[in-house]
């Protein structure tokens, strides 16, 4: 069975200098840059957000980093991020864009949002990534991206729900960090749940 790099995230809004900065997130780029190579698949997803989106505390007259309820869950807000076809949706400069085979929109839903890469937070709509994956023969997936404690996260433990095999590089993310220790609690959650953690070293000599 094949195997595929996914890369999660990784848009200027989530740069150290974007709308919901994510530190230090830029400096995954070179080091994900030095894996592609690695992968005959290498997925990207991104947010997509339409402008009014209800995840956007603006929209909800809220301060971002509230948490209000939406939809029966939880729901952060965030400042607006990540807006269709804006500047800051796009991947952060450097990254190897041509070598990405397959793109993955998602919080495309105005009212709902979508942190894994795999569904929206009340699994209403999947974005076709688990079917993609699934057609091209993939059963191992290597995530990398932004940030460890949302997106990467979710989507790591949608992966494994859905019987990939699942890594997560973790000198290849960066998390934000709303609360003191959420990285941690999301690095143990993901390896609780059965994903392997790795550093990028241990796939360029393997």
């Amino acid at each position: 069975m094949a195997k595929a790099l996914l890369l999660v995230d990784i848009q200027n809004d989530f740069s150290p200098r974007g709308a919901l900065p994510v530190p230090d997130g830029d400096a995954v780029v070179p080091v994900i840059n030095q894996l592609i190579p690695l992968f005959e698949h290498v997925i990207a997803t991104k947010d997509w957000h339409p402008a009014k989106h209800a995840s956007f505390a603006s929209v909800q007259g809220k301060i971002p980093g509230e948490v209000i309820e939406l939809n029966g869950i939880p729901q952060v807000m965030w400042p607006e991020h990540c807006i269709q076809n804006t500047q800051g949706a796009e991947f952060i400069d450097g990254l190897e864009v041509q070598q990405i085979t397959h793109t993955v929109l998602k919080g495309t839903h105005p009212d709902v949002d979508s942190y894994s890469g795999f569904f929206d937070n009340q699994r209403f709509h999947a974005t076709g990534l688990a079917e993609y994956l699934s057609r091209h023969g993939i059963s191992d997936v290597y995530i990398a991206g932004l940030a460890t404690d949302y997106c990467v996260k979710f989507t790591a433990l949608d992966a494994i729900s859905l019987c990939f095999n699942t890594w997560v590089i973790q000198d290849a993310c960066r998390g934000v960090e709303l609360n003191v220790g959420d990285c941690a609690t999301a690095w143990h959650e993901m390896q609780t749940a059965g994903c392997q953690l790795i550093n990028a070293q241990q796939l360029l000599v393997g």
